[in-house]
């Protein structure tokens, strides 16, 4: 398992391909939410239903997760040159999720047309 504390401190990157994230290590995922950015008014749409295939796939390989976002079309064209981010709520994988140090928010920034990503962990989701 590849952790994502230590991915995103070796600032190792993600792509995406149409309405599919690819993320360069292993998470607990509780929480998503998908932001825009410069928008006053605009509040992140949260995903919680973690268990719906019709919402949201989670595939894991030996080196990655694969978050498939099935009711969004092409990611990168509607979050990419800095318009949007998604923020995972998130724990390494094998820790507590019930200790609230164990918790992170992981923000996935959406850059230019190379549908390359990067990550940060952020203290509040709504104060971006």
């Amino acid at each position: 398992m590849k952790s994502f504390i230590a991915a995103i401190r070796n600032g190792e990157t993600g792509f995406v391909v149409h309405n599919s994230v690819f993320l360069p290590f292993h998470c607990e995922i509780i929480r998503i939410w998908i932001g825009k950015e410069m928008s006053l008014l605009s509040v992140p749409d949260e995903i919680t239903d973690l268990g719906d295939a019709d919402v949201i796939f989670i595939r894991e390989g030996e080196s990655y997760t694969n978050l498939v976002f099935r009711k969004w079309g092409d990611l990168s064209r509607e979050l990419g040159n800095h318009k949007g981010h998604i923020i995972l709520r998130a724990a390494e994988k094998g820790d507590d999720i019930f200790k609230s140090e164990n918790l992170h928010y992981i923000k996935i920034g959406f850059h230019d047309h190379r549908k390359e990503l990067s990550f940060e962990i952020i203290n509040n989701p709504f104060d971006l």
